[in-house]
């Protein structure tokens, strides 16, 4: 029989890569952008003014046109104006002063919920001009496994798996001692008022299927092996994804270290120029170097959050290994 909690680490791994399946990294294109982020996290959603001029004295709408009302946050020459504000952002949105007068009025959202995912318009209604954002939200968290009763019929043991705070909707699967996928009954599956998913799973393991299952594999080799064997191939794939992402961040950090010394360059041009067509065009290099260094902040974040859950999954399985 599969220990309980090798079973909570295999379904464990399973949640995570199919977490990693999931995660995006923001796209900019000419259409409508896509921006990716976790519950709790801190977003900036972003919009530059093109051609780039000075927007700090200019009446900017970023809002959500499913929603009412639908101002998320209102820039009015100058001035924050909340008295149209939808209450759901009201504190937790807000754009960079600083950045207004480069045009770049991006907005920033602070502890995103679920219900924050939707598209989003930047809209500046005397230019008539807007531009559009989605945003994604996803939450996830560690399933656990327990013993949950016998199974008379078939002399067996029932397991239960379950997880909450879920989004979007998450698969369930179970892995037995080699690997491969169990049968196992319809996950049943809820959610709470903000669309949150909860998730649970049975699996029943009978004296019958368990010599099924190792029937071709023989009598003589001790099951705690397989089950190593497992582990370490489950720590493998682990490792083998670190190391991906690992040469990824490095990757990304050159990048940004290089883009940086790039917009210090332009910025430091743009205040020595006299002639106003050197600065427009300086100003249109430096929005595009922004939107670089946007890009690459988020995929840096992305990066290191996937390599923090992979640790995380890591810590219990190198447990078990050393134990057995």
């Amino acid at each position: 029989m599969f220990p309980i909690n090798l079973l909570s680490i295999i379904a464990v791994t399973g949640f995570l890569l199919l977490m990693f399946t999931c995660k995006g990294e923001a796209q900019q294109t000419d259409s409508p952008q896509s921006v990716t982020v976790m519950v709790g996290e801190d977003v900036v959603l972003p919009c530059f003014l093109k051609p780039p001029k000075d927007a700090s004295q200019m009446t900017v709408e970023w809002g959500r046109p499913d929603l009412k009302p639908r101002f998320v946050f209102v820039n009015l020459d100058g001035e924050e104006y909340s008295a149209d504000q939808n209450e759901a952002f009201r504190g937790r949105s807000s754009m960079i002063p600083e950045n207004l007068k480069h045009g770049d009025v991006s907005l920033k959202l602070s502890d995103v919920r679920i219900s924050d995912s939707g598209r989003y318009r930047c809209y500046f209604p005397r230019e008539k001009k807007e531009y559009f954002t989605e945003l994604v939200v996803g939450s996830a968290s560690s399933p656990g496994a327990s013993l949950s009763g016998l199974d008379v019929s078939s002399s067996g043991v029932m397991l239960d798996c379950s997880a909450a705070g879920w989004y979007p909707e998450p698969e369930m699967f179970w892995l037995d001692g080699d690997g491969n996928i169990m049968s196992a009954g319809a996950a049943e599956k809820s959610t709470d008022p903000d669309g949150v998913y909860t998730v649970s799973s049975r699996v029943s393991l009978s004296k019958k299927s368990r010599h099924r299952r190792h029937q071709d594999v023989d009598q003589g080799c001790d099951e705690r092996e397989s089950l190593l064997s497992t582990l370490n191939k489950v720590k493998t794939e682990l490792e083998n994804q670190k190391h991906q992402l690992a040469e990824k961040l490095r990757e990304i950090e050159s990048e940004r270290k290089k883009n940086k010394e790039e917009l210090q360059s332009v910025e430091t041009k743009t205040t020595d120029s006299q002639s106003s067509d050197d600065t427009e065009s300086l100003l249109k290099e430096k929005e595009k170097l922004l939107q670089t260094q946007w890009k690459l902040d988020e995929i840096k974040k992305n990066i290191e959050r996937q390599l923090l859950n992979i640790e995380k999954a890591l810590e219990p399985i190198e447990i078990q290994i050393t134990e057995k």
